[in-house]
């Protein structure tokens, strides 16, 4: 299996009739003028395209464009794929072997839990989990196992905004000769360049924000090791097939031009919800990190230039209070994804963890209540009217104050607040 080059920005062709933006090349295959050509193309003598399932012009334009959004300083290269979960699978599985050992915290997307605790130990690679809000020291003992060869992190987590270090991360993949995978998808390049924090390779899932209309479904690997991505990591692509279409890749494209002004708009009005949220009589607890008292503030500060657009919470009902509040919005979407102009919101329990064990939610700190909000780009006004208003209507006929519930990863309790939302 060839090692291809990864083909940099400046290595693409302009469109021969001037178009302002990148074609798509929809096609499957390529021809060549002798057989000399095509035998130097495979042997990756030549820049240029063979076969889609390899390459493609349309998506290595948009490979360029998030190499350079995740590594704007330092050259970097990127590969795209069919969706986030093949650019994870194909991630992980170009670093390591049969026998090998992955440090992963908890909890993370459902899809990457399924590949950890399913599918790796099936073919003799051995995971160790860590709760993400408890990974300092933890997160050390656990690659000091032999034959570590990742440690994988999402930060801040899904569902439960936990945040992890990513310096901390990466100081110990490096003390176990092992490397620092991170999935960037809640963060984006826009709050959060986990390579300039020591990371080896950021994964994101392009259908979320970097698409941002909830359009197309797509992943990405970033890495500045060329031999890992277009060696390891391209060759896992191919085998499994799990490739960007070009129709795909434009509408990405398309869609990653206003990521900053989304970004940075839906987080705004993120942290005045929460602290809306954090107030209000009938949440009991409320996880986002732009909050002072939440347990992962001070990191998020540190590491994040932002602190993002998704929100956790419980109901001081629990899981039938969260129920009930998600039946009575009114504007917000009862779906799960993320990183959408819609604002969604979903019950992790019964929708993204569901397959997840009661057990195995509980040691990833998802309570039954949680719920995970997504905010989008409606007027903070219309969302408050929305997701407080839905609250009052959803809220049983108060006789007495309710007991608060302990806040996962150490954070307070909300005090009950006789303050109304706003209706």
């Amino acid at each position: 299996m060839s090692e291809r080059p990864l083909l940099p920005a400046d290595a693409l062709l302009p469109d021969p009739y001037g178009a302002h933006e990148m074609p798509i090349y929809q096609t499957s295959t390529f021809v060549f003028e002798q057989v000399a050509d095509a035998a130097a193309r495979f042997a990756g003598r030549s820049p240029g395209f063979v076969y889609s399932r390899i390459g493609n012009p349309t998506v290595a334009r948009w490979e360029a464009r998030v190499a350079a959004l995740e590594s704007p300083h330092v050259p970097a290269g990127a590969l795209a794929f069919g969706s986030g979960m093949g650019a994870v699978s194909a991630a992980v599985l170009a670093c390591v072997s049969h026998g090998d050992h992955v440090v992963a915290v908890r909890p993370v997307y459902g899809g990457t839990s399924e590949l950890f605790l399913e599918v790796l130990p099936r073919f003799g690679v051995a995971v160790t989990q860590v709760r993400a809000g408890e990974s300092g020291e933890a997160l050390e003992q656990a690659a000091e196992r032999p034959r570590t060869r990742v440690v994988y992190v999402e930060t801040p987590a899904n569902p439960t905004l936990d945040i992890v270090d990513l310096a901390h991360a990466a100081a110990v993949a490096r003390a176990a000769r092992a490397r620092l995978l991170v999935d960037n998808t809640f963060a984006t390049p826009i709050l959060q360049r986990p390579l300039e924090l020591g990371a080896d390779l950021v994964i994101h899932s392009s259908t979320k924000y970097l698409g941002g209309h909830g359009t197309v479904v797509g992943g990405v690997v970033v890495g500045r090791d060329r031999e890992l991505l277009s060696g390891p990591v391209a060759a896992m692509r191919k085998v499994l097939g799990a490739v960007q279409g070009p129709f795909d890749a434009f509408l990405l494209a398309q869609g990653v031009k206003t990521l900053r002004l989304r970004v940075e708009q839906a987080s705004q009005t993120a942290r005045r919800l929460a602290a809306e949220l954090a107030q209000h009589r009938e949440v009991a607890w409320v996880r986002y990190p732009g909050l002072a008292d939440d347990p992962g503030h001070e990191v998020a500060q540190r590491q994040m230039s932002g602190f993002g657009a998704m929100i956790a919470l419980e109901l001081r009902g629990g899981a039938a209070a969260g129920g009930r509040f998600l039946d009575a919005l009114r504007v917000c979407k009862r779906a799960v994804s993320l990183g959408c102009t819609d604002t969604l919101i979903e019950h992790p329990a019964s929708m993204t963890h569901a397959h997840l064990s009661a057990e195995e939610r509980a040691a990833a700190g998802i309570r039954d209540g949680l719920i995970r909000i997504s905010v989008g780009l409606e007027s903070v006004e219309e969302l408050e009217r929305d997701v407080l208003g839905a609250l009052e209507r959803a809220s049983p006929p108060r006789r007495g104050a309710a007991a608060p519930s302990p806040s996962p990863r150490g954070g307070r309790p909300r005090a009950a607040s006789p303050r109304t939302s706003r209706s």
